[in-house]
């Protein structure tokens, strides 16, 4: 299987480290070994996720998926979730904010930070640094905790992509 394919947007690092590949004009990040593929529900093609990267001042928040979920078991990940049949993406992430959350946030203004691409999946990445609420594990059936992170927390984080370490650095120097 070809590796990912990530679409650098905004506030994404310019350049990721990412071997030969980093050299194309698409960067190229290959999935971590260790952890399952996301698959499309009924085959029909890639699965389209929205996702957040929440920001307050100099951390982020970050969801860990349960040890006993079927893709991408115990690693931290951001939130967020499938985007619905006939649903918008961006209305996708305000509902998956509220249902993972609890937070009302608007919907964004423009495009995604960064996108991640693969055969199985297709992940489109905002930046949210305003919202309504204070955000709790609102789905303990998808995580087992909830926690704030700032950039010297993130290197020692087991994270479900490769692309997020430089991605949330980049984020919180800005």
């Amino acid at each position: 299987m070809a590796p990912d394919t990530v679409v650098v947007r905004g506030s994404c690092p310019s350049r990721w480290d990412a071997g030969p590949a980093a050299t194309r004009r698409t960067p190229q990040i290959p999935m971590g070994q260790n952890v399952p593929m996301t698959m499309s529900a009924d085959d029909s093609g890639p699965a389209r996720i929205v996702t957040a990267v929440l920001r307050d001042g100099d951390r982020v928040l970050l969801c860990h998926r349960s040890a006993g979920r079927r893709w991408y078991p115990d690693v931290w990940d951001l939130p967020g979730g499938h985007v619905e049949e006939g649903e918008d993406p961006k209305e996708g992430l305000v509902r998956e904010l509220r249902e993972e959350l609890g937070i009302m946030a608007s919907e964004p203004s423009g495009p995604p930070m960064c996108e991640i691409r693969a055969a199985t999946f297709d992940m489109r990445i905002w930046l949210v640094d305003r919202w309504t609420g204070t955000p709790v594990n609102a789905a303990p059936d998808e995580h087992d905790a909830v926690a704030w992170f700032g950039t010297p927390d993130l290197d020692g984080l087991r994270l479900a992509h490769e692309s997020y370490l430089p991605m949330l650095t980049a984020v919180l120097v800005t």
